[in-house]
């Protein structure tokens, strides 16, 4: 528990938060000096180590907690692991996310669960466990959500179900708990190659029909996250893709 003194300090829960974009949000909300409740499954060791280096910077700000999000208990257990640290939760960022392809004729009840676990099923059940302390603090829910959420993507049916059901679960949550907390998404395009990609030629014909000619960084989606979370009091319901305007070539 951190000391009295340091309770004013405003609090993040980022789920999926030890690598990629995660981490790209976390060390943008810790740089604005909100402490971070960082949710991790399987990176324990890239958890550890990004939390190392943050409390370097600023003691006592960092707390690690790992869940797998298709358990029934893990938003009760996250979001208790940052009141039992920090005393308060501000902001919400449902980043964890499973991503794979689902062929018709290929994909199992299991492949759909577990996508519809991580992507739709656990940001909800986090943002209903959370909104009674948000709704304290006037805070945040932010989702990423997808720009595949809006135009579906080859084999990947079952992705792009869950996370278009968490564009419309954004945009409810934002009805449902305003006016004391506000609930946007960001849809990031093409940020990162997934870790299995190893085709050039496919990533040369996604760079092709990018407007910007160029890929996104994991900034550029931590940047948008941290302007819905901290600097847009008078935004709520909105998804922002931050895709160099590949939507347009879709």
């Amino acid at each position: 528990m951190t000391s009295v003194d340091d309770r004013d300090r405003r609090v993040a829960i980022v789920t999926g938060g030890a690598r990629r974009i995660g981490a790209a949000i976390v060390k943008s909300l810790h740089a604005r000096d909100l402490d971070i409740c960082l949710h991790y499954r399987g990176s324990e060791q890239a958890a550890q180590t990004l939390a190392e280096e943050l409390e370097a910077v600023r003691p006592g700000s960092v707390c690690l907690v790992q869940a797998e999000l298709a358990d029934e208990a893990a938003p009760g257990a996250i979001i208790q692991a940052a009141l039992d640290t920090f005393g308060r939760i501000d902001v919400l960022i449902n980043n964890a996310s499973a991503f794979y392809p689902t062929p018709i004729g290929e994909a199992t009840a299991a492949n759909w669960d577990e996508l519809m676990a991580s992507n739709l099923r656990a940001p909800f059940f986090l943002s209903q466990k959370a909104a009674p302390h948000l709704s304290r603090r006037g805070g945040a829910i932010v989702n990423l959500v997808d720009i595949h959420a809006l135009v579906p993507m080859q084999r990947h049916a079952v992705y792009c179900q869950a996370k278009a059901g968490l564009v419309m679960q954004t945009r409810s949550l934002a009805k449902e708990l305003a006016p004391s907390i506000r609930v946007n998404g960001v849809a990031p395009g093409a940020i990162l190659w997934p870790e299995n990609e190893d085709s050039p030629e496919a990533a040369a014909a996604i760079l092709d029909r990018i407007p910007l000619g160029h890929q996104g960084r994991p900034e550029d989606i931590a940047a948008a996250v941290t302007f819905f979370a901290l600097d847009a009091p008078y935004v709520t319901g909105q998804i922002l893709a931050v895709d160099g305007g590949r939507m347009l070539n879709m």
